[in-house]
């Protein structure tokens, strides 16, 4: 027999009853809602991190800099007989043919060390003044001259033989020694040679070509000096005819 159930008891688990099930569902709508949010926050930190990515595997960005700037090359102006620079003279070493300074009369004149060769003399003497004028600035070399009549430098005894082969007058170069023996004895007209041991030079119509400066001072080497020297301790040669 089924006893009634009192009216104030059954309200209150029908309130009960209604409370459980607000409470299950709010927390089944509640759980989809965080879901959500989360993944949306987690959408926006991968969307933050692809944004920040400068550059791409398959295809690298260039890069570029900001200060650089391509110069041009300077082009080289064309040259005109008008403004074309003046050439400066000089004088070349490595030939005997070149410039063949001349002087009125029968004695040589040095302008510049430069020798002018006297226009009454013979051929192979103006030939070996000349040839005498391109050693001009080469360095005094002990022996230089002597393997070849074209040498980096010259010495004494190389000197004279480079003079005097230009002339006709060697067929090879001299040591100091042997040009005590060289020509004919004395003095001669337009070539003295002046020997002893351990040095030489030569007189060629009135110019001293030697390598020591004395007894003025200067540059040791292959020279036209503008003054004489003693010759008490020298012997004179010249060559036959001269």
């Amino acid at each position: 027999m089924l006893h009634p159930v009192p009216l104030r008891w059954n309200a209150t688990r029908r309130g009960q009853a209604a409370l459980c099930c607000f409470f299950a569902l709010s927390v089944f709508v509640t759980t989809p809602c965080e879901a959500q949010a989360q993944t949306a926050r987690t959408d926006r930190r991968k969307e933050a991190i692809v944004a920040l990515q400068p550059f791409s595997l398959d295809q690298p960005a260039p890069v570029r800099v900001a200060y650089y700037a391509p110069r041009p090359f300077p082009r080289a102006e064309p040259v005109s007989e008008e403004n074309e620079p003046e050439a400066i003279p000089q004088i070349e070493t490595n030939s005997v043919r070149r410039a063949r300074p001349i002087v009125a009369g029968s004695r040589a004149i040095l302008r510049n060390g430069i020798a002018y060769a006297p226009s009454n003399a013979p051929v192979n003497v103006k030939s070996a003044i000349w040839a005498a004028n391109t050693l001009r600035g080469k360095p005094y070399v002990w022996g230089g001259g002597h393997g070849s009549f074209n040498d980096y430098g010259y010495d004494c005894s190389g000197t004279v033989s480079f003079a005097l082969h230009h002339a006709n007058l060697l067929e090879a170069p001299l040591p100091s020694s042997d040009f005590l023996r060289y020509g004919e004895c004395g003095r001669g007209r337009w070539i003295t040679i002046y020997a002893r041991r351990g040095h030489t030079f030569a007189v060629i119509a009135g110019l001293r070509l030697d390598t020591t400066p004395y007894p003025s001072r200067g540059v040791e080497g292959p020279r036209w000096r503008p003054q004489m020297r003693d010759t008490a301790a020298f012997t004179a040669r010249h060559p036959a005819g001269l």
